[in-house]
C-alpha cells in the first residue's frame, strides 16, 4: 500500500534510533520494516544503527553541560545534525532485563542531553532542539507484557523514557509498540502479523506529521491573510 502525499520526502524525515548488536534478529527487522513502509509512504527514513556506527554510549565528565570546560564531542554534534531536519524520531529496542540496552540510554544521555542545563530542562513551556518532533517506541522482549506489568517494569519503560522525554523536550508522543514472546522458535505468521502492525504505525504516523505539517501551513495562511 502506497501513502498519498504531496510532500517533498526530505521534508518529512523519520531518524530510527536502533539499539540491537543482531542485523538478524526480529528487533532489526522491526527497524527495516518501519524504514520500508516509511519510504512507501513518500516520506524519508534514516535509519541510525548504533551498534554498526560503533557509538559510543558512555557520557565523559567533559561533555556534561556543568563541567568547566563544556565540550560537544564531533559525534554528538553529527546526530544532533541528524535530528535537527526530523519530523519523527523512533526508538527502537529490545528489553535486556526488563530495560533498554545501555546503548539506547547512553545515545540519549549523550545526544538528547548534550548542552542542556537540567534547570532548563523543566519549566512549564521547555526550549528544546526537538521541540514538536513526534517520538515514537518499539521494543521487544522475550518475556510477555502482563509479566512485565506485574513486576513494573512496564510502567518504568513508559514513564521513564517516552513520559519523560516527551514533557522534558517537548516532543509529541507518538506512542509506543511493544511486541512481546519474542523467542527462538517463534512462529513465522506471529513475526509476519507483528511487522504487519510495524508496517502499520508507520502509515499512522506518516499520515498524521502530513496533516500536521498541512495544519501549520494553513494556519500560516490565515494569520497571512488576515495580516
Amino acid at each position: 500500500m502506497t501513502c498519498a502525499t504531496d510532500a517533498d520526502p526530505a521534508d518529512l524525515r523519520h531518524v530510527v534510533i536502533l539499539g540491537t548488536p543482531s542485523p538478524s534478529s526480529f528487533t532489526h527487522a522491526v527497524a527495516e520494516a518501519y524504514c520500508a513502509e516509511v519510504r512507501e509512504c513518500g516520506q524519508a527514513a534514516d535509519l541510525r544503527d548504533l551498534y554498526a556506527m560503533g557509538f559510543k554510549p558512555l557520557l565523559s565528565n567533559a561533555e556534561r553541560s556543568t563541567a568547566p570546560n563544556h565540550q560537544r564531542p564531533s559525534d554528538v554534534a553529527a546526530e544532533l545534525a541528524v535530528l535537527d531536519g526530523a519530523a519523527v524520531i523512533a526508538l527502537v529496542y529490545p528489553l535486556w532485563v526488563g530495560m533498554p540496552p545501555a546503548i539506547i540510554k547512553g545515545y540519549i544521555d549523550r545526544v538528547f542531553g548534550a548542552g542542556f542545563d537540567q534547570a532548563a530542562l523543566c519549566p512549564d513551556e521547555p526550549i528544546s532542539p526537538f521541540t514538536g518532533k513526534r517520538l515514537l517506541s518499539f521494543s521487544t522482549s522475550a518475556s510477555t507484557r502482563p509479566w512485565l506489568e506485574e513486576h513494573g517494569q512496564w510502567t518504568s519503560i513508559c514513564q521513564g523514557i517516552d513520559s519523560y522525554l516527551s514533557s522534558v523536550f517537548a516532543l509529541v508522543d507518538g506512542g509506543h509498540v511493544h511486541f512481546d514472546s519474542i523467542v527462538e522458535g517463534v512462529s513465522a505468521q506471529y513475526v509476519r502479523q507483528c511487522l504487519s502492525d510495524v508496517r502499520e504505525t508507520a502509515r499512522r504516523t506518516c499520515a498524521a506529521v502530513l496533516s500536521e505539517r498541512h495544519a501549520r501551513r494553513n494556519e500560516a495562511r490565515r494569520v497571512l491573510l488576515a495580516s
